[in-house]
Protein backbone atom coordinates (compact mmCIF):
# COMPACT_ATOMS: atom_id res chain seq x y z
CA UNK A 1 0.00 0.00 0.00
CA UNK A 2 1.16 3.80 -0.36
CA UNK A 3 -0.20 5.52 1.70
CA UNK A 4 0.37 9.99 1.45
CA UNK A 5 -0.68 12.69 3.10
CA UNK A 6 -0.66 16.58 1.75
CA UNK A 7 -1.73 19.72 3.44
CA UNK A 8 -3.13 21.40 -0.30
CA UNK A 9 -3.85 24.90 1.46
CA UNK A 10 -6.86 25.16 -0.39
CA UNK A 11 -8.07 21.99 -2.89
CA UNK A 12 -9.46 24.82 -5.78
CA UNK A 13 -6.17 26.43 -5.96
CA UNK A 14 -4.63 23.56 -6.11
CA UNK A 15 -6.76 21.15 -7.89
CA UNK A 16 -4.28 20.84 -11.12
CA UNK A 17 -1.42 19.91 -9.26
CA UNK A 18 -3.59 17.50 -7.24
CA UNK A 19 -4.71 15.80 -10.34
CA UNK A 20 -1.55 15.53 -11.54
CA UNK A 21 0.50 14.22 -8.73
CA UNK A 22 -2.43 11.68 -7.99
CA UNK A 23 -1.60 10.36 -11.48
CA UNK A 24 1.67 10.49 -11.47
CA UNK A 25 2.65 9.22 -7.49
CA UNK A 26 -0.73 7.00 -7.62
CA UNK A 27 -0.87 6.68 -3.81
CA UNK A 28 -3.63 3.86 -2.88
CA UNK A 29 -4.87 6.47 -0.29
CA UNK A 30 -4.00 9.96 0.54
CA UNK A 31 -4.92 11.96 3.17
CA UNK A 32 -5.71 15.92 2.76
CA UNK A 33 -6.08 18.83 4.62
CA UNK A 34 -6.82 22.59 4.02
CA UNK A 35 -9.54 21.88 1.62
CA UNK A 36 -11.02 25.38 2.14
CA UNK A 37 -13.97 23.89 0.83
CA UNK A 38 -17.58 22.38 2.21
CA UNK A 39 -17.80 18.44 1.16
CA UNK A 40 -20.73 19.33 -1.44
CA UNK A 41 -18.04 21.45 -3.11
CA UNK A 42 -15.16 18.92 -3.30
CA UNK A 43 -14.05 17.85 -6.64
CA UNK A 44 -15.57 14.41 -6.12
CA UNK A 45 -16.10 13.31 -9.72
CA UNK A 46 -12.49 14.17 -10.82
CA UNK A 47 -10.43 12.00 -8.48
CA UNK A 48 -13.78 9.61 -9.25
CA UNK A 49 -12.30 9.62 -12.56
CA UNK A 50 -8.72 8.73 -11.36
CA UNK A 51 -9.90 5.76 -9.42
CA UNK A 52 -10.77 7.17 -6.24
CA UNK A 53 -13.48 7.40 -3.46
CA UNK A 54 -13.65 10.36 -1.51
CA UNK A 55 -14.38 10.88 2.16
CA UNK A 56 -14.91 14.26 3.13
CA UNK A 57 -15.68 16.58 5.97
CA UNK A 58 -15.39 20.71 4.60
CA UNK A 59 -17.74 23.55 6.23
CA UNK A 60 -15.90 25.90 3.58
CA UNK A 61 -13.74 27.92 5.44
CA UNK A 62 -10.18 27.86 6.39
CA UNK A 63 -10.11 24.26 7.57
CA UNK A 64 -11.49 20.99 6.12
CA UNK A 65 -9.72 17.32 5.80
CA UNK A 66 -10.55 13.94 3.13
CA UNK A 67 -9.65 10.85 2.74
CA UNK A 68 -9.08 9.41 -0.64
CA UNK A 69 -8.77 5.83 -1.77
CA UNK A 70 -8.73 3.48 -4.25
CA UNK A 71 -8.62 -0.02 -1.92
CA UNK A 72 -11.66 0.48 -0.48
CA UNK A 73 -13.92 3.57 1.76
CA UNK A 74 -15.06 1.95 4.74
CA UNK A 75 -16.94 3.01 8.07
CA UNK A 76 -16.24 6.55 7.28
CA UNK A 77 -16.46 8.98 10.85
CA UNK A 78 -16.26 13.00 10.36
CA UNK A 79 -15.33 14.39 13.61
CA UNK A 80 -14.91 12.44 16.76
CA UNK A 81 -16.38 12.00 20.06
CA UNK A 82 -15.36 14.42 22.51
CA UNK A 83 -13.97 17.07 19.58
CA UNK A 84 -14.28 20.57 22.11
CA UNK A 85 -15.10 22.78 18.91
CA UNK A 86 -13.78 26.71 18.95
CA UNK A 87 -15.09 29.00 20.43
CA UNK A 88 -17.34 26.29 22.09
CA UNK A 89 -18.42 22.63 21.41
CA UNK A 90 -21.31 24.18 19.78
CA UNK A 91 -19.00 24.64 16.89
CA UNK A 92 -16.83 22.26 15.69
CA UNK A 93 -14.52 22.62 13.00
CA UNK A 94 -13.91 20.32 10.36
CA UNK A 95 -10.73 18.66 10.89
CA UNK A 96 -10.84 14.95 11.29
CA UNK A 97 -12.48 12.41 9.41
CA UNK A 98 -11.65 8.31 9.21
CA UNK A 99 -11.57 5.33 7.24
CA UNK A 100 -10.93 2.00 6.57
CA UNK A 101 -8.81 1.46 3.67
CA UNK A 102 -7.51 -2.31 2.37
CA UNK A 103 -7.59 -3.32 5.68
CA UNK A 104 -5.93 -0.36 7.31
CA UNK A 105 -7.62 1.99 9.91
CA UNK A 106 -6.46 5.92 8.47
CA UNK A 107 -7.39 8.96 10.10
CA UNK A 108 -6.80 12.31 8.11
CA UNK A 109 -6.38 15.17 11.03
CA UNK A 110 -6.01 18.94 10.70
CA UNK A 111 -4.86 20.36 14.27
CA UNK A 112 -5.60 23.94 14.92
CA UNK A 113 -2.71 26.49 14.76
CA UNK A 114 -2.28 27.80 18.60
CA UNK A 115 -1.91 31.15 16.89
CA UNK A 116 0.16 32.11 19.98
CA UNK A 117 0.40 30.63 23.68
CA UNK A 118 -1.18 33.40 24.69
CA UNK A 119 -4.22 33.20 22.33
CA UNK A 120 -7.52 31.18 23.13
CA UNK A 121 -6.58 29.57 20.23
CA UNK A 122 -3.46 27.81 22.03
CA UNK A 123 -5.57 26.32 24.37
CA UNK A 124 -8.15 25.00 22.22
CA UNK A 125 -5.48 23.44 20.53
CA UNK A 126 -4.14 21.07 23.76
CA UNK A 127 -7.86 20.20 24.48
CA UNK A 128 -8.25 18.96 21.01
CA UNK A 129 -5.35 16.78 20.77
CA UNK A 130 -6.40 15.77 24.26
CA UNK A 131 -9.76 14.61 23.22
CA UNK A 132 -7.81 12.89 19.99
CA UNK A 133 -6.11 10.70 22.23
CA UNK A 134 -9.20 9.85 24.01
CA UNK A 135 -10.43 8.99 20.58
CA UNK A 136 -7.68 7.19 19.10
CA UNK A 137 -8.01 5.09 22.07
CA UNK A 138 -10.63 3.21 20.70
CA UNK A 139 -9.77 2.85 17.33
CA UNK A 140 -8.49 -0.68 15.90
CA UNK A 141 -5.21 -2.08 15.36
CA UNK A 142 -3.55 -1.49 12.33
CA UNK A 143 -4.64 2.51 12.70
CA UNK A 144 -2.05 5.40 10.78
CA UNK A 145 -3.06 8.83 11.68
CA UNK A 146 -1.79 11.57 9.34
CA UNK A 147 -1.64 15.02 8.76
CA UNK A 148 -0.69 18.58 9.66
CA UNK A 149 -0.06 18.26 13.77
CA UNK A 150 1.04 21.67 13.54
CA UNK A 151 3.06 20.53 15.94
CA UNK A 152 6.93 20.11 15.51
CA UNK A 153 7.94 16.97 18.04
CA UNK A 154 11.33 17.86 18.09
CA UNK A 155 14.21 20.45 17.97
CA UNK A 156 15.93 18.91 15.18
CA UNK A 157 12.57 19.43 13.44
CA UNK A 158 12.97 22.95 12.61
CA UNK A 159 15.69 24.78 10.80
CA UNK A 160 16.76 26.98 13.71
CA UNK A 161 15.13 26.33 17.02
CA UNK A 162 16.13 30.21 18.63
CA UNK A 163 13.98 31.70 15.86
CA UNK A 164 11.21 29.18 17.27
CA UNK A 165 11.25 29.50 20.71
CA UNK A 166 8.48 30.72 22.89
CA UNK A 167 6.32 30.62 19.81
CA UNK A 168 3.38 28.01 18.62
CA UNK A 169 4.41 24.37 17.08
CA UNK A 170 7.60 24.14 19.50
CA UNK A 171 6.32 24.68 22.81
CA UNK A 172 6.84 22.20 25.60
CA UNK A 173 2.53 21.62 26.13
CA UNK A 174 2.14 20.96 22.86
CA UNK A 175 5.08 18.54 22.30
CA UNK A 176 3.98 16.99 25.42
CA UNK A 177 0.01 16.41 23.99
CA UNK A 178 1.44 15.17 21.14
CA UNK A 179 4.01 12.23 23.00
CA UNK A 180 1.16 11.32 25.24
CA UNK A 181 -0.84 10.95 22.00
CA UNK A 182 2.01 8.59 20.55
CA UNK A 183 2.39 6.35 24.24
CA UNK A 184 -1.70 6.40 24.83
CA UNK A 185 -2.17 4.45 21.62
CA UNK A 186 1.40 2.90 20.51
CA UNK A 187 1.37 5.12 17.62
CA UNK A 188 5.35 5.19 16.16
CA UNK A 189 6.22 8.17 14.37
CA UNK A 190 7.21 7.02 10.28
CA UNK A 191 10.26 9.65 9.87
CA UNK A 192 10.75 10.04 5.99
CA UNK A 193 13.59 10.69 4.17
CA UNK A 194 13.96 14.00 2.99
CA UNK A 195 14.74 14.21 -1.21
CA UNK A 196 17.05 17.20 -0.60
CA UNK A 197 18.90 18.25 2.84
CA UNK A 198 19.70 16.70 6.00
CA UNK A 199 16.36 17.12 7.49
CA UNK A 200 12.92 15.85 6.22
CA UNK A 201 11.14 19.00 6.45
CA UNK A 202 7.38 19.06 5.27
CA UNK A 203 6.39 22.85 5.47
CA UNK A 204 8.09 26.27 4.26
CA UNK A 205 6.46 29.92 4.55
CA UNK A 206 5.82 31.03 1.07
CA UNK A 207 7.81 34.13 2.48
CA UNK A 208 11.48 35.43 2.20
CA UNK A 209 12.64 32.54 -0.08
CA UNK A 210 12.27 29.89 2.56
CA UNK A 211 11.73 26.99 0.63
CA UNK A 212 15.34 27.93 -1.37
CA UNK A 213 16.95 28.18 1.59
CA UNK A 214 15.44 25.06 3.15
CA UNK A 215 14.51 27.24 6.09
CA UNK A 216 11.37 24.73 7.14
CA UNK A 217 9.25 23.01 9.74
CA UNK A 218 8.59 19.00 9.96
CA UNK A 219 4.94 19.47 11.35
CA UNK A 220 3.45 17.11 8.70
CA UNK A 221 3.30 13.74 10.42
CA UNK A 222 2.39 10.15 9.97
CA UNK A 223 1.88 8.10 12.99
CA UNK A 224 1.13 4.34 12.93
CA UNK A 225 0.79 1.38 15.23
CA UNK A 226 2.09 -1.87 14.59
CA UNK A 227 2.29 -4.35 12.91
CA UNK A 228 2.80 -0.77 10.40
CA UNK A 229 6.36 0.45 11.09
CA UNK A 230 8.14 -2.57 10.62
CA UNK A 231 6.51 -3.61 7.15
CA UNK A 232 7.91 0.41 5.39
CA UNK A 233 9.36 -0.28 2.69
CA UNK A 234 10.18 3.35 2.24
CA UNK A 235 8.99 6.95 3.00
CA UNK A 236 10.11 10.19 2.03
CA UNK A 237 8.98 14.36 1.41
CA UNK A 238 7.77 14.44 -1.71
CA UNK A 239 9.62 17.83 -2.55
CA UNK A 240 9.42 18.29 -6.05
CA UNK A 241 4.94 19.32 -5.51
CA UNK A 242 6.15 22.05 -3.33
CA UNK A 243 8.12 24.02 -6.79
CA UNK A 244 6.78 25.88 -9.39
CA UNK A 245 3.85 27.88 -9.74
CA UNK A 246 1.18 28.26 -7.26
CA UNK A 247 2.38 25.04 -4.65
CA UNK A 248 0.87 24.73 -1.38
CA UNK A 249 3.19 25.52 1.47
CA UNK A 250 3.23 22.08 2.03
CA UNK A 251 5.04 19.04 0.52
CA UNK A 252 3.36 15.51 0.75
CA UNK A 253 4.50 12.42 2.57
CA UNK A 254 4.51 9.72 0.74
CA UNK A 255 4.86 6.11 2.41
CA UNK A 256 5.15 2.78 1.45
CA UNK A 257 4.03 -0.55 3.30
CA UNK A 258 4.32 -4.01 2.63
CA UNK A 259 1.02 -5.07 4.10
Amino acid sequence: MRLATWNVNSVKARLPRLLDWLETRRPDVLCLQELKVSADQFPSDEVKALGYDAAVHGDGRWNGVAVLSRVGLDDVRTGFDGDPGFPDETTRETRAVSATCGGLRVWSVYVPNGRTPEDPHYAYKLRWLARLREALAHEPAPLAVCGDFNVAPADEDVWDPAVFAGSTHVTPPERDALAALRAERGLHDIVPRPLKGDRPFTYWDYRAGMFHQNKGMRIDLVYATDPVPARVTDAYVDREARKGKGPSDHAPIVVDIDL
